[in-house]
């Protein structure tokens, strides 16, 4: 495991993309099939089960240590970090000295992390002392965080991909392919993505394909361009999924990389009805049959998640697939023909569908329409109406466009409308993690209910930069209340306008509202906190989405 936190360390410390992706090719030559492939799930964040809790560490630091909690909580609240902080604080636990540990990653992830987390109480107490004692400092933090599932590494899996290119000389695009749908690791899974094309090595028939992304618009990159050769179609609020259907057998992934075919069972069954050998990209949502719009994204979660959804359930929230592409036909790749024959095939495959799988009364699976546009001038127009068809903003794709890996920008722009906004109260403030782990980061906000009281109304961490997160960390020491452990409540002075997605009822808030993706969009300085919104505005954005302030 040593080669690997010394790679973890030469990550953090680079400087440049070229050195981590020279250091992560360096580290895949040296090291075994078995190993490579730990790595590689690891770092593409394939693999982060929780063995123990983080409260289990350090309920085994404290015991043997002797440490009061308060002295460990304030040492974390300084380190930002529970497995960190234990590893810090291994030398006040005055351990014997043991033989140093030195054992393949594979093996701790396989067989010793694994047998670690199936021990009782005492056992386990004892064995996780014994490890700590045996393994060098940098390996006691990695072990700490492979044991709690909390492994996480800043490079993008993009730099991953690169750097496997450069060892087996393939085509990013063709090792991101053979990433997707899962990567268990083993010798043999490794060998198999680093054989070379010709190694005729067969794809697993439910592997889906890499997501292509649409990439913010950028208007005058835009209006450069003729309207003629670009499609044009509503941003849907669902989960973007691939649907296949091959070898008599479905698969419904999303595009984080889940298999969700028993949360949606009426899709899986309507996928037999599709010709062998094809495959779909949309969007998933709950879109009644007899409706013309769909539901939102509220009922879409409710659908999530759900290995078992019961009849009621089923009932009220019905599953839809949008189609707006075709990537695989008879067997064939699709990808590479522009996007104007790829819509025109997935027409003419829609059309001659029975009427059990796309007819309008089943409505299970739907072609996403295409939207005339006729001027640039046109486009703001169209925008502001996808609210009132239940759509989050516009899509626009180049007609000529194969369809690539990830984000190649200026081929797919997303349009999407600005987000709800309201104004509300600072109450709750609590330390960040990691390097801000010193610092007031998170917040909680409040609007005015009917009786002249602030309520609880979301949550943010994000939109304010280092000078305004400085500045206000020092004003909420300066004017802390009451505390709550690691929250501090403030004097309710502050106002922020808040920008959000979405909202829906739930009876699990106390405004009785769920917000959807909040954000800081600006610290209002000119506002008083009597003039901040009201839950009556916010339900007033709930039954009317189109309002904007």
């Amino acid at each position: 495991m040593q080669a690997f936190a010394d790679l973890i360390q030469q990550l953090e410390r680079s400087p440049g993309t070229k050195d981590r992706v020279a250091a992560l090719a360096a580290h895949v030559q040296s090291v075994d099939g078995a190993d490579g492939a730990w790595a590689l799930a690891l770092l593409l964040g394939k693999r982060r089960r929780r063995l123990i809790t983080g409260r289990r560490l350090r309920q085994i630091c404290l015991e043997r240590s002797g440490l009061p909690e308060w002295l460990f909580d304030s040492c974390h609240a300084q380190v930002g970090d529970s497995a960190e902080t234990i590893a810090l604080l291994l030398p006040q636990l005055a351990l014997p000295p043991a033989a140093p540990l030195e054992l393949p990653l594979a093996e701790w992830m396989e067989s010793r992390l694994p047998a670690l987390a199936a021990l009782e109480a005492e056992a386990q107490a004892q064995a996780v002392l014994m490890i700590w004692a045996a393994l060098p400092d940098g390996q006691c933090f990695l072990f700490n965080k492979l044991l709690t599932g909390g492994f996480r590494v800043g490079v993008a899996a993009g730099l991953v991909i690169r750097a496997l290119a450069q060892v087996s000389g393939l085509e990013e695009a063709e090792l991101a392919h053979r990433l997707m749908g899962g990567f268990e690791p083993s010798p043999e899974a490794m060998q198999a993505l680093l054989a070379p094309l010709e190694a005729g090595v067969a794809a697993p028939i439910s592997r889906p394909y890499p997501f292509c992304l649409a990439s913010p618009l950028e208007t005058e990159r835009l209006e450069a361009t003729d309207p003629a050769g670009w499609q044009l179609e509503w941003k849907w609020d669902g989960i973007r999924a691939q649907l296949i259907r091959r070898n008599g057998q479905t698969f419904l992934w999303s595009r984080g990389e889940e298999l969700i075919n028993a949360s949606f069972p009426e899709l899986d069954r309507m996928a037999e009805g599709l010709p062998p050998g094809t495959v779909l990209d949309g969007e998933l949502t709950v879109w009644p049959a007899e409706a013309s719009q769909p539901a939102g994204f509220g009922p879409l979660q409710r659908r999530l998640g759900r290995q078992k959804p019961g009849a009621a359930l089923l009932r009220e929230c019905p599953a839809a697939f949008v189609a707006y592409d075709l990537l695989e036909q008879g067997g064939q790749d699709l990808r590479p023909e522009p996007l104007s024959q790829r819509r025109a095939a997935l027409e003419d495959l829609l059309q001659g569908l029975p009427e059990a799988v796309s007819s309008p009364a089943a409505g299970l699976l739907r072609l996403s329409p295409v939207l005339p546009l006729g001027s640039w001038e046109e486009l703001e127009a169209l925008r502001q109406q996808a609210r009132s068809v239940g759509a989050e903003g516009l899509m626009l794709k180049a007609l000529d466009s194969a369809y690539g890996v990830g984000r190649r920008r200026g081929l797919w722009w997303k349009h999407k409308l600005e987000p709800m906004e309201l104004d509300a109260v600072l109450l709750y403030a609590q330390a960040g993690s990691g390097r801000r782990a010193n610092l007031y980061t998170d917040y909680t906000f409040g609007l005015w209910d009917g009786e002249g009281r602030l309520v609880t109304f979301a949550k943010a961490y994000s939109g304010l930069d280092d000078s305004e997160i400085a500045e206000l960390d020092r004003w909420i020491r300066r004017h802390t209340t009451e505390r709550f452990g690691p929250v501090r409540a403030v004097e309710p002075l502050q106002v922020f306008s808040l920008g959000f997605e979405g909202l829906q009822r739930s009876s699990r808030h106390r405004s009785g509202l769920a917000v959807r993706f909040p954000r800081i969009l600006r610290w209002r300085r000119d506002r008083t906190p009597e003039s901040a919104d009201s839950l009556t505005s916010a339900l007033a954005l709930l039954e009317d989405p189109a309002v904007q302030r």
